[in-house]
């Protein structure tokens, strides 16, 4: 039995259309030389994001720009030089600011690509409040896409879209507490959408909230806040109408952390943290270059 299952198994390959020894020899050559190409490819990509972070890190002007092309934008509309310029300003509020990238996806043709990270930025500023000064926590966390295109034997960042965005900022007592800023990540322009403000609050411990909307624009506008005491559930929510600008917002929340102490008929009140948390909402504007006939059929032409 053994004999005549090898024979089968000889004649059903002899009876096969196998390709010739050099066709399949120079198929085999291609694949590899595509694998060698794609690896070069990749790690040249990866290089270049490498050098972002180490010149970004040395709070490097130049070395940065080496590795985005003159004619960047991003998704909010920024341009190279609006760009480069909201790079220094951050450098300058955050002087000890470092930023971290994990690269999740690389696609790419001959000449462009396209880069899937998550972006991690982290500071302690200080800040004088009151009568102390105090330190602060910034933690930040984006999905971006990154664009970049083959100029010559460089890769160079051509635009990037931000997918998601949060920001946290925390000041005392609000360093140790949970804060959750809940707000759709994308939505279309005139239209109504709820930010929701949860806190963790410990027992003894009021908390007075805002929620604001601000657009991504530049040089940046300031709403006013409008505090309100936090109800007992530790849950604040807003309501706003999405931007009919083409521009993308942020959802801003501020909170106060208070302690109320008794000192004979005195009621005495502490302030015991502060904190900014912001999340990014991108808007999609609104297309008026839609149209829909609506085409009436006669009822007797229904019923035939």
């Amino acid at each position: 039995m053994k004999k005549i299952s090898v024979f089968l198994i000889l004649a059903l390959l002899l009876s096969s259309q196998m390709p010739s020894k050099a066709g399949f020899l120079t198929e085999q050559r291609v694949k590899i030389e595509q694998q060698k190409f794609n690896k070069t490819r990749n790690a040249e990509i990866k290089a270049l994001f490498g050098e972002m972070i180490k010149q970004a890190n040395k709070h490097c002007l130049v070395g940065l720009q080496s590795v985005y092309s003159k004619d960047f934008v991003n998704s909010d509309g920024f341009n190279y030089d609006t760009y480069m310029k909201m790079v220094e300003d951050t450098w300058e509020t955050y002087p000890d600011i470092a930023y971290s990238t994990q690269i999740n996806n690389i696609d790419f043709t001959d000449n462009y690509a396209r880069v899937m990270v998550t972006e991690t930025a982290v500071s302690t500023p200080k800040e004088q409040i009151g009568d102390f000064e105090t330190i602060g926590e910034l933690y930040s966390v984006s999905k971006c896409i990154y664009h970049l295109k083959k100029h010559g034997e460089i890769w160079l960042i051509e635009s990037e879209d931000v997918l998601d965005e949060t920001s946290t900022l925390k000041y005392g007592g609000a360093r140790y507490i949970n804060i959750e800023l809940d707000a759709p990540k994308q939505i279309g322009a005139k239209k109504y959408y709820t930010a929701t403000l949860k806190l963790d609050t410990p027992q003894g411990v009021n908390a007075i909230a805002s929620i604001s909307r601000e657009k991504i624009i530049y040089p940046q506008t300031k709403i006013e806040d409008n505090f309100r005491r936090v109800s007992n559930d530790n849950i604040l929510e807003r309501v706003f109408v999405s931007n009919a600008d083409n521009v993308n917002e942020y959802v801003i929340a501020s909170v106060g952390l208070a302690q109320a102490e008794e000192q004979g008929e005195n009621l005495n009140i502490h302030m015991r943290g502060l904190a900014f948390i912001m999340t990014r909402v991108n808007v999609v504007p609104e297309n008026k270059f839609v149209t829909i006939e609506n085409k009436k059929v006669e009822k007797n032409e229904q019923s035939k």
